[in-house]
């Protein structure tokens, strides 16, 4: 008589992940709201040709480029720069967000009367020091809040997987930084979300955890 099936013979088999098998971590903090992440990976490469073939004798490769996209349902909140806000409380100042400001004060208008030379202002390098002063002073980093969510730092995105027989695996993404993001409410919807684009620096695809 064979023996039945244990749970042991069905955990060796292939294992598979549905999306209610999902969690993703932002920084290593869940958001719950997100309902999809997309990402895709290109690589330059061009064919090499020489004289006498047709066919290309080879193939060069060039950049990489890791970019994506996450879709959160949107209740009353923006759920990502809201929890990711508080990834800054508390921290140094150098930790913080990067703001620009506009006025660059007087130097401007002096530059625009074409005052720097009554001024004596004038040579290179004095005015390399003027161009350094209108600009650095006014590019701080502080713990002002981010108004949209392109001024978010890089953050690392984490794809656990973990289903009923206990099989576990990963997806790492670091180093996100998001490009556009947009929202459409319709009366034709029943759920309304908010979408995002991002690139980031590295991938680390799915592998299995033990």
């Amino acid at each position: 008589m064979p023996n039945s099936p244990t749970l042991e013979q069905y955990t060796r088999t292939f294992t598979s992940f549905s999306g209610a098998d999902i969690v993703v971590s932002f920084n290593y903090r869940v958001i719950g709201e997100l309902q999809g992440i997309s990402y895709t990976v290109t690589r330059e490469k061009a064919p090499i040709y020489t004289m006498g073939s047709p066919e290309p004798r080879s193939f060069s490769r060039g950049k990489r480029g890791i970019a994506g996209s996450l879709v959160f349902v949107t209740f009353d909140r923006n759920a990502l720069l809201d929890e990711m806000k508080k990834q800054y409380e508390g921290l140094p100042t150098t930790q913080g967000i990067q703001t620009f400001t506009a006025n660059v004060g007087n130097y401007a208008d002096e530059i625009l009367r074409g005052a720097l030379s009554k001024q004596g202002y004038a040579g290179i390098a004095r005015w390399d020091e003027i161009m350094t002063e209108l600009g650095y002073p006014n590019m701080v980093s502080t713990n002002v809040e981010p108004v949209y969510v392109d001024q978010l730092l890089p953050f690392d995105v984490t794809i656990h997987f973990a289903n009923e027989y206990g099989q576990r695996a990963q997806i790492d993404i670091y180093g996100v930084e998001i490009l556009n993001n947009g929202m459409g409410v319709s009366i034709d919807d029943v759920v309304t979300e908010q979408t995002y684009s991002f690139v980031a620096r590295s991938l680390k695809e799915l592998h299995h955890v033990g």
